[in-house]
């Protein structure tokens, strides 16, 4: 009651109103002396045509129902409210008994109030009833479901903040017969429908504003709207639990699993394995993305991120396992490729090139028999000594070749893990600046 006597108190009284007279102070009477009244339910009620009727308003939010973000619709149930005077009806209410009667809308004259966004009917119940003060103001209340349309921006989900808006207008009448105001200051609104909201679901309300507005048509005539913009943010705990952890923990796995030996790993097994892991993920948790929008969210770009991450990771997996079983098969390093490589390369991973190593006499210990002079005198053994110092010499040129094999597999070992110690370091650059980038632009969005 102290509510609907301060908005009785800012509509401004009419200047000229029936009287109305009652035969008793009793509820029979009042009907009695209103049902002539009732025959003036089509016309609107004012006593001069020129006089606007001055419609006030205002709705508590009851609940957000859900986001529709494919055919970006708002669904939410409101409580709403009208305040106008009927310059037809005054009484007095210790002459017919009553200071406010509740009556059945048809006998009056309602506004013909419309939500522009409104997309489907009302499926709220109605309410049949008005009430009517001694004064003339009537109060109209009633629920309402609406389904309106709302330009959703998706692209930071599931941390997005949306705006939607409410236009209250009339459909025939112009600013010159119906003017629209809020009952009620727009903070005042919010903290209303936070205190009364039922649902504690996947939207939360941060703020409902008020605006005026003005729309002319051809004729320069305008009609008189008010807008109401409701703002929501998205509750994310259950998108960073079931999808942004996970996703998370995989590609950490990833990340470390350049830490195995290649050389005696089978790594490439391990990160297909992954691989096929994070696509199953993604596939059972697609439900829980939105459909479709105006733009890519940002966490769509986000899986992409990691999924090709491990693909680059398993692509180099593949050249490092290449590179270290064909060593034997390779020609020797080029000269240009040794200094790229092992010296600038290896610098800057920090992997200094391996010492080279002894000379083939001292790896393989074999020394050269000297021939005796004393031998040579000796026909018959001439030969035989020819024969052995040709198989000495066949022997260290083989080892010779060896070695030269050796020092190549070396060097194109050296090589194939300056180049993983290389591509791991991009790999951390990368996820580092790719995830701190999409980081930033969630927590900027998600603050209102």
């Amino acid at each position: 009651m102290p509510t609907l006597i301060l908005f009785m108190v800012l509509m401004p009284a009419p200047c000229c109103t029936f009287k109305l007279n009652c035969s008793n102070p009793d509820l029979p009477s009042l009907f009695q002396a209103l049902t002539p009244v009732f025959n003036l339910n089509s016309v609107r009620p004012v006593m001069d045509t020129n006089t606007p009727t001055d419609i006030y308003m205002y709705f508590t939010l009851y609940g957000i129902l859900g986001v529709d973000e494919k055919a970006q619709l708002l669904v939410t149930y409101i409580w709403l409210h009208y305040w106008w005077v009927n310059e037809f009806i005054s009484w007095d209410p210790v002459q017919c008994g009553a200071d406010k009667i509740t009556l059945p809308k048809e006998k009056f004259w309602l506004p013909d109030i419309v939500i522009n966004e409104f997309m489907e009917e009302n499926k709220a119940p109605t309410v049949p009833y008005v009430c009517l003060y001694s004064d003339g103001t009537i109060h109209d209340s009633l629920p309402v479901k609406i389904v309106s349309s709302c330009n959703l921006n998706i692209y930071t989900f599931p941390f997005d903040i949306q705006n939607c808006s409410l236009t209250f207008n009339s459909y025939i009448y112009y600013a010159m017969d119906i003017k629209i105001f809020s009952g009620r200051s727009a903070e005042l609104i919010t903290e209303l429908s936070k205190n009364v909201m039922t649902t504690k679901g996947e939207w939360e309300l941060l703020d409902i504003a008020v605006l005026k507005k003005y729309v002319n048509d051809t004729y320069d005539l305008y009609t008189d709207k008010i807008q109401y913009d409701i703002t929501v943010r998205r509750r994310s705990t259950m998108y960073v639990v079931n999808l942004l952890l996970p996703s998370c923990f995989l590609i950490t796995v990833d990340l470390f699993s350049f830490l195995l030996p290649p050389q005696s790993t089978d790594r490439s097994s391990f990160k297909m394995t992954l691989i096929l892991g994070y696509t199953v993920f993604l596939l059972l948790m697609n439900d829980l993305l939105p459909v479709t929008g105006n733009s890519i969210p940002l966490i769509n770009v986000f899986f992409t991120l990691c999924l090709a991450l491990m693909v680059a990771s398993l692509l180099e997996t593949i050249l490092i396992t290449n590179l270290l079983c064909c060593t034997a098969d390779l020609p020797p390093v080029p000269r240009w490729l040794k200094v790229l490589v092992l010296k600038i390369l290896g610098f800057i991973v920090c992997m200094p090139r391996k010492k080279k190593r002894k000379s083939a006499e001292s790896m393989t210990g074999t020394v050269v028999p000297k021939n005796d002079p004393a031998d040579r005198a000796v026909e018959d053994k001439a030969l035989q000594e020819l024969q052995s110092i040709g198989e000495v010499l066949q022997t260290i040129r083989s080892q010779v070749e060896q070695q030269k094999e050796s020092k190549s597999s070396q060097d194109w070992l050296q090589v194939a893990f300056v180049i993983d110690r290389l591509l791991f370091g991009i790999y951390i650059f990368s996820l580092s600046v790719s995830f701190i980038t999409i980081i930033i632009i969630w927590v900027n969005s998600y603050k209102l």
